[in-house]
């Protein structure tokens, strides 16, 4: 069995996932990709007590990057955004 910690990779704090936070209660997590929306919410449920109503996943393709005449690529990564019951909160976001 995969453990939350594994699960999760950190949360996302930029200006769009803020907003969300604000005005939808929805929060953004960078996820492993090889977790499905229900070990995401039990995971979320576990680490930070809270009651989580929704998951909507994305996998997202790394970039091609150049450093002068060589070419890489970073690496492929899974957002996770996470909806919360009214009343729920996640205090790590708080405190950004």
């Amino acid at each position: 069995m995969k453990s939350p910690r594994d699960i999760l990779v950190t949360a996302l704090t930029t200006e769009k996932a803020t907003s969300l936070k604000d005005r939808e209660n929805r929060y953004a997590f960078v996820v492993a990709t090889h977790a499905n929306k229900l070990e995401i919410k039990r995971a979320i449920e576990t680490v930070f007590s809270v009651r989580v109503l929704d998951v909507t996943t994305m996998r997202l393709r790394g970039k091609i990057k150049a450093m002068g005449r060589f070419r890489g690529r970073r690496p492929n990564w899974k957002k996770a955004i996470v909806k919360l019951a009214e009343g729920d909160s996640i205090e790590l976001f708080e405190k950004v």
